[in-house]
């Protein structure tokens, strides 16, 4: 019994030391950043005004969405044919640029960014708007971008998308 006890008590110290070296790592970790706050909410509350990313933004008129990935993650993969349409028939009204982190260590570096894919929205001027962790569909990626004020238009060479077919009821017969 008395060994039962002695074991219970000491996972419990454990336990209890887990915690407290969690807790004091989280604490140490807001602490350091900027405001208190995590390193990517730091960057998305400042403009961008060195480096290629804010030369690409700023005076292009447009807004631009940055994707960092790499060609051999999967949701990079499954992100990459939307932002070639994105691309194709979006590029009158946004820039769209992907970084490959694997094919360019130390790209990533002026983004913050924590994960790939990481994609950042930028203003015309540079301003970073919003940015968004993890696979972002083409649905999601033009509603953010209505969301922060820009309604994108297609290209007008992109072409007429093609309509969806309507259900059409049998015709009826004609009583004689």
């Amino acid at each position: 019994m008395k060994g039962d006890t002695l074991e219970n008590e000491t996972k419990c110290n454990n336990l209890i030391r887990i915690i407290m070296l969690m807790l004091l790592t989280s604490i140490l970790a807001m602490l350091g950043s900027p405001s208190g706050l995590r390193p990517y909410e730091a960057a998305a509350q400042s403009s961008v005004k060195s480096g290629s990313v804010g030369t690409e933004a700023s005076g292009s008129g447009v807004p631009l969405m940055v994707d960092v990935g790499a060609d051999k993650c999967i949701p990079c993969k499954m992100m990459a044919p939307t932002l070639e349409e994105l691309k194709k028939n979006y590029s009158q009204s946004v820039q769209i640029k992907f970084v490959d982190v694997w094919k360019n260590p130390g790209a990533e570096k002026p983004y913050r960014v924590r994960m790939i894919p990481t994609q950042i929205f930028y203003d015309p001027s540079g301003k970073e708007l919003f940015r968004h962790e993890g696979y972002y569909s083409k649905e999601d990626i033009l509603g953010k971008f209505k969301e922060l004020g820009f309604d994108l238009k297609k290209n007008p060479e992109s072409g007429i998308e093609s309509p969806t077919k309507k259900q059409t009821a049998p015709a009826k017969r004609a009583k004689r």
